[in-house]
This record gives structure tokens, sequence and C-alpha cells, in this order.
């Protein structure tokens, strides 16, 4: 019999990551978590220079927990846009290398230094 292959569209050298980025369209926005408030809510600097008091949902807040430095995607709302936003998607150190290494954030960025672009 053949040995079994798991990922057969991955070749040998080939890099095959899924990382999910803002949907644009939508207005989502990279960020990072700046201040734990409690009762689901954190202070993030978006890369639009906005510090937006963002909300965990429940289905984020009981999968995984969030801490000051994180690098996130935050959906602001369609009132007080500029305030207050949802904390949509967290990421892995992993997937935090693989966006600067493909140049979609900045170290400086999550430093607190300039921003994005």
């Amino acid at each position: 019999m053949a040995p079994h292959n798991k990922n057969k569209n991955q070749t040998e050298g080939e890099e095959i990551i899924r990382v999910p980025l803002p949907d644009r369209s939508k207005g989502q926005l990279f960020g990072v978590i700046e201040q734990a408030l409690g009762a689901g809510w954190m202070d993030v600097r978006c890369e639009d220079g906005k510090v937006r008091r963002c909300r965990i949902p429940g289905k984020l807040k009981r999968r995984m927990w969030m801490r000051v430095g994180d690098v996130v995607i935050v959906q602001p709302w369609p009132v007080q846009s500029d305030q207050r936003g949802d904390i949509v998607y967290r990421y892995t150190k992993t997937q935090v290398d693989w966006l600067l290494r493909k140049g979609k954030i900045s170290q400086d960025f999550i430093t607190g230094g300039e921003l994005l672009f």
C-alpha cells in the first residue's frame, strides 16, 4: 500500500499558510490590544491611528484568551465607528510572524511606533 499523504496540495518547500486578513469591504482593520478593561472590553489601537473600545464577542471570549499586545482584527460598529468596535479574530504568534514577513503589518505598528503605511 502507498503511504497516505495528509496534505496532497503541498509540495516540498512550498509554504501554504491560511491566515485570515481583514475584510476591507466590511471596514475591518488590524489592531493591537493596548489595555484590558474587564467584562470583555479592550482598548485597541487600530491601523488608522484611532483607539477604539472593543468588545470581545461571547464565542471568542469562551474560546481564547486575549492579552495586551495581541494583534487582532477589529470590526468597527456602524454607529460610533471611530470609538467602538468588535474583535473578530486574534492572531497567534506564528501568524503574526507570517504577517510581518509578508509586509502586511510592521514591527513598529505592533510596538506602538509608526503606523502601518
